[in-house]
């Protein structure tokens, strides 16, 4: 598959979190390693990499993990940040480094930090490659990464939709990829527990961004927003006026950082010893066909 308009091949960045979390809750935990753990989580996640450099084949490609979940810089502004969620359990915290290990054993680049998300990861290398003249395609189902997207660009919840460009993804959210991390901080994101501004929805924040394209000219103008024909007009004025601090706290929360300390940015797919990766496979006790479909997959 190629999805590219310049001479430079497609940079992938892979948001890895959302594929591991997809094996980890819809495939069988029956299965186990040689240790008797589960290992169903690393399964799931090998069937997906086998798949996705089948179908792309790619020359630059990066996989991103999220360590950061309590430890993140966010945390340190807003104490509450993500604190709805759930830890995860010890199974999944013990696969996700397997998981890590083997796109490191198939030629892909690592990448995770304490202090900065996999999102940011992303969007620092995002920002690196596109000074490089690439076009990038970021595989995810989180609409936070839609915020790197340009014209040139794919934002692709792989096994879901197809690849989405610039002018799909304004369908699909309402507003411009460009307009999310500012969408977000007026309806906010019960996912992540940003908290917005309470009482504006989706509906709402897409219009005052159709109208005023972006948080800080409408928090300039909030007082021209009870003249705005839709209802609850009035209400939504006094609102902006009154949790302007909450909304810029929530647009920090929700901008992703493009400036993350990365040491090494080279995310070249490489040729790697198949001995490390057969010993791998046998630890996992992955059977013959995943075994040769794996060998392959770190090949292309």
């Amino acid at each position: 598959m190629t999805i590219e308009t310049t001479e430079k091949p497609t940079v992938f960045l892979i948001d890895s979190s959302v594929f591991v979390f997809r094996s980890y809750y819809s495939m069988s935990p029956d299965l186990v390693d040689q240790q008797g753990n589960t290992n169903h989580a690393v399964y799931g996640f090998a069937r997906f990499l086998i798949r996705f450099l089948k179908q792309t084949k790619p020359q630059y490609i990066a996989t991103a993990f999220d360590e950061a979940l309590t430890t993140s810089f966010r945390n340190e502004i807003y104490p509450l940040y993500k604190a709805n969620r759930e830890p995860a359990p010890a199974d999944l915290k013990l696969q996700f480094k397997k998981c890590q290990e083997l796109a490191s054993l198939l030629g892909i680049a690592v990448f995770s930090d304490t202090s900065y998300e996999a999102d940011d990861l992303i969007g620092t290398l995002h920002k690196t490659y596109v000074n490089r003249g690439h076009n990038v395609c970021v595989v995810s189902a989180d609409k936070d990464l839609a915020q790197l997207i340009r014209p040139t660009d794919w934002w692709w919840d792989y096994g879901k939709s197809k690849p989405l460009g610039f002018e799909a993804l304004t369908e699909k959210f309402g507003v411009r990829p460009d307009q999310i991390c500012d969408f977000l901080a007026l309806a906010g994101d019960q996912v992540d527990n940003i908290p917005g501004i309470k009482g504006i929805g989706t509906k709402t924040a897409q219009i005052l961004l159709n109208h005023f394209n972006d948080l800080d000219t409408l928090l300039a103008r909030y007082k021209e927003v009870e003249f705005l024909s839709f209802r609850g007009a009035k209400s939504c004025q006094l609102k902006l006026k009154n949790n302007q601090d909450a909304a810029k706290l929530s647009k920090q929360l929700s901008q992703i950082v493009v400036d993350a300390p990365i040491e090494n940015d080279d995310i070249i797919k490489t040729q790697v010893s198949q001995e490390p990766l057969i010993s791998f496979i046998e630890a996992m006790n992955f059977g013959p066909m995943l075994r040769r479909e794996l060998l392959e997959a770190a090949n292309l």
